[in-house]
């Protein structure tokens, strides 16, 4: 889901903490907002907007961890309507429901590993790349210049 992989330059300390706050961020979300998926996007949104003119290695970060925030909205967003139809549109439970459900607990937990992980090494100054979302923000995130 991740690799570790070499940094143009090694970051210095605030921006090692200022990118492990942008996967912390998602995290302080999710346990304020649990039921409304959107709020984690909101506050990731946020601090990306807050640190769009910070170090490449702050934004690439920043970045990913929006980007990763996009996918589990996305996932979750369906799973919240189709749970909502089932309680108030008296529509049937039906085994795809369930295993729709299975997966997005699967995937909203590797996601919270993988942030929790990433966080941690993020701040010892590692670069942490993920599968697909990493690959995207390789597309997004350019560095302005050889020094940021």
């Amino acid at each position: 889901m991740m690799h570790q992989k070499s940094f143009s330059y090694p970051p210095r300390d605030e921006e090692s903490e200022q990118a492990s706050n942008s996967y912390l961020m998602s995290l302080v979300a999710l346990i304020a907002g649990l039921p409304l998926p959107i709020l984690n996007l909101v506050a990731t949104l946020i601090f990306y907007t807050a640190n769009r003119n910070k170090s490449y290695f702050v934004r690439w970060h920043c970045t990913q961890a929006l980007l990763s925030q996009v996918s589990l909205l996305l996932m979750n967003s369906v799973a919240f309507w189709w749970t909502f139809s089932i309680f108030f549109d008296e529509k049937a439970i039906s085994n795809a429901y369930f295993g729709y459900i299975l997966t997005v607990l699967l995937f909203n937990l590797i996601e919270f590993i993988a942030t929790v992980y990433t966080a941690i090494q993020t701040r010892k100054g590692n670069h942490i790349s993920w599968w697909v979302v990493g690959s995207l923000a390789e597309v997004i995130c350019k560095p302005q210049n050889a020094g940021s």
